[in-house]
């Protein structure tokens, strides 16, 4: 099948999924599209929301839609990293067998994130970026597809563990869930509160995810967009000579390098899910604000004034 025809094909297939996932999730719109396009990229999403807006439900109904094995982890502060990674143990024949953990599995929902101590959250650093685990000495590659959806409670910071900008980095999407509106809330309670529970049905494999994934980094896109891109994220670094006067006073820390790779793969994805063809700088606009709020460090002054991360990248956009 052609580039073409495959995309034309997964305009098609995507709005069965949003349809089948939509049986389930209620609103949260900008939500999904934003998971299935990290999901498309091959990326990880953080998603913050106070409770009770679905977070997990969400990444637990994207899994089945995908047609992806999905494991839960509950991040506690007596959380050990061989809870996530898996361990050896000694068998009856005084063999040393390893047991595989939670992490070998599809999509992974890191529940609470910021719940465990740096030293578990950091068991996931390798897994997020190669895509596999060293345990002992001995390298074991992770099924793949393979995706982090982490969830994260803005509001309770008592007892948590900020994520190391390491951590963060690695993670394609921070992607903020807001309450419903009321008429979504109105229909949330009448679909929760019956004996029927809605469950989505699968609409990909494992293998189609692998092959949009590959069609994706197929997508051409022109010079002046990725060159927009990288100055779009050039531009949060302020001690960059082309920085603008809004960072040099509100910014600590701008985006690394990732975040322009990042950019672009969801450019193209955003553009593909759509019908385009070749993304354009729009595309790269739609995404800037869940793929650069999480790598750019506020100082003092915009925390005195009320400046948002928000506030800052809609400026340079």
């Amino acid at each position: 099948m052609s580039e073409v025809k495959a995309i034309d094909n997964l305009v098609v297939q995507f709005q069965r999924l949003k349809a089948e996932i939509g049986n389930v999730i209620i609103g949260q719109d900008e939500a999904v599209n934003n998971v299935l396009i990290s999901a498309f990229c091959g990326g990880h999403s953080l998603l913050i929301g106070v409770p009770g807006l679905a977070k997990t439900l969400l990444v637990n109904t994207v899994a089945d839609a995908l047609g992806l094995d999905f494991k839960r982890i509950q991040f506690t502060p007596d959380l050990m990293p061989s809870d996530i990674l898996g361990s050896e143990i000694l068998d009856q024949s005084r063999e040393f067998t390893f047991i595989k953990g939670p992490i070998f599995s599809n999509i992974i929902l890191a529940d609470e994130i910021n719940r465990t101590p740096p030293k578990t959250q950091a068991a996931l650093l390798e897994a997020m970026q190669e895509k596999s685990v060293t345990i002992a000495g001995s390298h074991y590659k992770l099924n793949l597809p393979f995706l982090v959806l982490a969830t994260q409670n803005p509001i309770e910071q008592e007892g948590t563990y900020p994520l190391p900008e390491a951590q963060l980095d690695r993670f394609m999407f921070s992607i903020n869930l807001d309450y419903p509106s009321f008429k979504e809330e109105v229909e949330v309670v009448k679909n929760t509160t019956t004996n029927i529970l809605s469950k989505a049905k699968p609409i990909f494999s494992a293998n189609d995810i692998l092959d949009i994934q590959q069609l994706i980094r197929k997508v051409p896109v022109a010079d002046n967009v990725i060159e927009y891109a990288v100055r779009l994220v050039g531009n949060t670094r302020p001690k960059s000579k082309n920085a603008p006067e809004l960072v040099k006073k509100y910014l600590d820390w701008g985006a690394g390098p990732r975040a322009s790779q990042n950019l672009i793969l969801a450019a193209k994805a955003n553009a593909a899910v759509r019908g385009k063809y070749s993304p354009d700088i729009e595309d790269v606009k739609a995404v800037a604000i869940p793929i650069l709020s999480h790598r750019i460090v506020k100082n003092y002054k915009a925390e005195a004034e009320n400046i948002t991360v928000s506030d800052i990248i809609n400026s340079l956009l």
